[in-house]
């Protein structure tokens, strides 16, 4: 094989060079082993358990099995037993392996692939190539004996790798008929503490036969010392309903809301057959709530597409409702969170092929899941309050009651600004002229940089508001909502223009400032304010911008103490940004300065600028860097899809394909 050069690539690597024996390429379960934090959490071994536990929910929740047993052995290992079909043991067709030591070793490989009418699961906790091959790679020690067919198979893993191979022998009398037990030795170097958080475990099982009524599951603990282990079992018929009475604080508003509905196979477009929900919801007045939902048997503490389906089912149902009886008071307008405050839930869905966020599947990302749940939901309560019509006025009494305490928590601020005189934010520091056209407003970051700037400014025509931490992402904030974050309350007021909307006409007469000018820090946390801010003003003031009002200061990021060079004294010179810092160097060089002869500081913040740096760097109209923000040739629907994609709540697609395609242009500030 000959290089383009045509010289043959020898391969050796020299100190510090790069060639082709730079690359590595790790093999079986190594990835795992060098970055486990990718793959699960590492703050105990608890996931890592949680994967066989839920091989063993998936067995019964595929029907063929009627009982878990998990155990905690005194000496740090733990055994999860059932009673399912066993892992297969035979060569597998392509590979010439044990399937078994296949589903073990390798990511990326097990029996859940395969879905539909041929598969060996229809429904299971995801497929993210993690499984027990993970369990396996971060284990001192993994046994497994399964019993099959007539036959019971067992081998050991250390660290991924096979250690005691396979064997087999017949079923004797003592032995199972069939299921699969693993015990693991969780390796203590990979996890900051091996012990598993007790309190956790008993949950998880505990919903794990919540959720699959008929199904037996046991914790024993064996402790060091004592014959009798701790044993609990638990065996729920009564399912959603039983164990979300257990949970609640409170007494319901109207009786628990319960549903189950699966698709019979040719319903809906990309909803499969036997995919669905069971849900149990009740609305209390007060006190806390509890939300638990599962996808498949795994819960998702993160929850996800499947909770959004549930609250976009009940809201559009008591919204109907409240509509058809006639009972909304004049000026209220319900929103979804008016609804789902008060929920408390157990939801369980069944998804053909779950996608979720990340490797430890605790948030549902799966589309579909929101349109299959809320066609489901949405229904159900309609009918169900139509006919309990008393429940229903309750119910709505009750979401109102929660729209009208969200709503006058906005109208406070509107309240105080039409009485006459608007009373301004307490830590605005305002300026003497009222001339709008004259008059800035400059939004800093920190109180350190707000100090500075107080002393620093012009009385006369500059006014200081600083703002503590990074504004609300206001990009799908409802605008009756806006005013319920200080922040922005406090920009809103001082500027002195209400949130409108790009078609509207909003009142400028009570405009305050010429120019409303972001100033933060030169450092990618300062650029992150610059953005939140300015999605602020673009989707709530978006005529300010349109105006020309709205500019952002560009502090800079070095100094630059240059000595004497001939005629010229030694000064101080301010560059923005590393280009600007070498075209600086290089003058330098030509105009005869030694290379070691200037010093050149680099500011971490605004707040590290004395009040006359900030003057003179940054305040001073004649000296400044100030740049005016407008749509340009992005114009308003471009300017608006760059937005969307950029701080959209359900655009992770969209931003990661954009940092895949331009991620390489991005200079990390680290």
């Amino acid at each position: 094989m000959a290089t383009t050069s045509g010289k043959p690539a020898s391969g050796k690597l020299t100190p510090g060079g790069y060639g082709e024996a730079s690359i590595r390429v790790l093999k079986g379960l190594e990835p795992v082993k060098q970055r486990p934090g990718m793959y699960t959490r590492t703050e105990n071994p608890m996931h890592v358990v949680q994967e066989v536990i839920d091989n063993a929910a998936d067995e019964a929740l595929a029907g063929f099995g009627k009982r878990i047993a998990v155990i905690l052995h005194a000496d740090g290992s733990v055994s999860i037993e059932d009673d399912g079909r066993g892992i297969p043991f035979g060569l597998h067709p392509e590979e010439q392996v044990p399937v078994i030591e296949i589903v073990y070793t390798r990511l990326h490989a097990g029996g859940k692939f395969d879905k539909g009418s041929g598969g060996a699961y229809s429904f299971s906790g995801g497929l993210h190539g993690v499984g027990v091959s993970v369990t396996n790679a971060l284990a001192k020690r993994l046994q497994v004996t399964v019993s099959r067919e007539g036959q019971v198979a067992q081998t050991a893993f250390s660290g991924g790798d096979v250690v005691e191979p396979l064997t087999l022998r017949e079923r004797g009398p003592a032995d199972r008929k069939q299921g699969t037990t693993v015990r693991v030795w969780p390796d203590a170097k990979y996890f900051e503490s091996v012990e598993l958080p007790k309190a956790e475990l008993v949950h998880l099982l505990r919903s794990k036969a919540v959720l699959m009524p008929g199904v037996t599951v046991t914790l024993t603990v064996e402790k060091n010392g004592q014959k009798d282990p701790e044993v609990q079992t638990w065996l729920y018929k009564g399912g959603l309903r039983d164990y979300l009475l257990q949970g609640l604080v409170a007494e319901p508003v109207i009786p628990l809301f319960e549903g189950e509905q699966y698709a019979s196979g040719n319903e809906a477009e990309n909803i499969a057959e036997g995919e669905g929900a069971a849900w149990c919801v009740a609305f209390t007045d007060d006190g806390l709530t509890l939300r638990e939902s599962y996808v498949n048997l795994i819960p998702t503490v993160a929850g996800g597409t499947h909770e959004s389906g549930l609250k976009d089912g009940l809201f559009s149902a008591v919204k109907g409702f409240i509509e058809m009886h006639a009972l909304m008071p004049k000026g209220v307008k319900l929103m979804p969170e008016d609804v789902f405050s008060r929920a408390s839930f157990v939801l369980s869905a069944k998804v053909l092929d779950p996608q979720f966020q990340g490797q430890t599947k605790e948030r549902l990302n799966s589309r579909d899941a929101l349109r299959l749940v809320s066609n489901y939901v949405r229904p159900a309560l309609e009918l169900w309050l139509n006919q309990h019509v008393e429940y229903g006025k309750k119910l709505a009494e009750l979401v109102i009651r929660q729209a009208q305490t969200r709503q006058r928590a906005s109208q406070k601020v509107e309240k105080r600004k039409g009485s006459g005189v608007a009373v301004l934010p307490g830590k605005l520091t305002d300026c003497e002229s009222r001339d709008t056209t004259l008059n800035e407003v400059f939004l800093v970051e920190g109180d350190s940089a707000g100090g500075s700037a107080k002393m620093g400014r012009d009385k006369e025509t500059q006014a200081i508001l600083p703002l503590r931490g990074k504004v609300l992402n206001a990009w799908e904030v409802e605008r009756d909502r806006l005013f319920a974050n200080t922040e922005i309350h406090d920009i809103a007021v001082a500027v002195g223009v209400d949130p409108h909307g790009v078609n509207d006409t909003p009142d400028f007469s009570g405009l305050r400032y010429g120019k409303v000018c972001i100033l933060s820090d030169a450092d990618v946390d300062g650029s992150h304010i610059q953005v939140l801010l300015l999605t602020l003003f673009f989707r709530h003031f978006p005529q300010l911008i349109s105006r020309g009002h709205v500019y952002v200061a560009r502090p800079p990021l070095f100094r630059v103490d240059a000595p004497a060079r001939g005629k010229k004294p030694a000064a101080k010179i301010y560059a923005l940004d590393e280009g600007e810092l070498q075209a600086t160097l290089d003058k330098l060089r030509k105009e005869g300065a030694r290379e070691t002869s200037w010093s050149i500081s680099r500011f971490k913040g605004l707040g590290e600028m004395s009040a006359e740096q900030l003057w003179e760097t940054t305040l001073n109209p004649e000296t400044r860097r100030l740049l005016q923000v407008s749509y340009a040739d992005l114009g308003l629907s471009g300017t608006t899809d760059t937005f969307t994609r950029l701080m959209g709540k359900g655009e992770a697609a969209a931003r990661r394909e954009l940092m895949e395609l331009h991620g390489d242009a991005v200079e990390v500030d680290v």
